[in-house]
């Protein structure tokens, strides 16, 4: 049987996403998803996401993908750029135990590549379901994969940071990934943007 075309691979998994009347059913259902042939032969897990025990957050994170540490753990946000995360949040007077935390593609490219257009396609409707299981108002956008997701292709992180976008009736703002602040070190730009950004999101909340 031949694999899907990426638009008829999106669609299936847009509406098996959309039949979830839950958290746990949507996590569940996702877990075993192979809608993107080399991501699904080469992970460990399907990274669905974090959520407060409340499930109802004060905000929510989305990331690019899952890197090592997360592919092994099942869970987001875990190693180096996992840690700053939660150093910033806390700094900013939102606990991550707050937050919830996910990611545009739930599983993790090869080496860690940036996520293939047609990956992002097939794994969108996860995303969008989870956003309205959530009941997400406000959600900061990390990295450049993330912030072209919520704000179209042609976005420019630098251009479109530091103010929140009316998006589907959400606040979303767009800031740097924790791994390009630890790629410029403890005083580079990136870090203090996303320092200033995580403020003045918990200011706006």
């Amino acid at each position: 049987m031949a694999a899907p075309r990426p638009d008829a691979a999106a669609a299936e998994v847009a509406a098996t996403a959309a039949a979830a009347p839950d958290w746990s059913s949507l996590a569940e259902v996702a877990r075993s998803c192979v809608a993107c042939p080399e991501l699904a032969a080469t992970r460990q897990h399907v990274v669905v996401g974090d959520v407060p025990v409340t499930g109802r957050p004060r905000l929510v994170v989305v990331g690019e993908a899952p890197g090592a540490t997360e592919d092994e753990t099942g869970r987001p946000f875990v190693g180096r750029s996992g840690a700053l995360l939660d150093l910033l949040l806390d700094e900013a007077g939102l606990p991550r135990a707050e937050v919830a935390v996910l990611n545009i593609v739930k599983c993790r490219p090869p080496g860690n590549r940036t996520p293939k257009a047609p990956e992002v396609a097939r794994c969108s409707g996860w995303l969008r379901r989870q956003l309205d299981l959530l009941g997400a108002d406000v959600v900061v956008a990390l990295g450049l994969s993330s912030a072209k997701w919520f704000l179209g292709p042609r976005t420019v992180l630098g251009q479109v940071r530091g103010r929140a976008h009316d998006v589907d009736g959400r606040a979303v703002w767009v800031t740097y990934h924790p791994s390009a602040a630890i790629r410029f070190g403890p005083n580079g730009a990136p870090r203090a943007a996303l320092a200033a950004d995580l403020r003045a999101v918990a200011g706006s909340l």
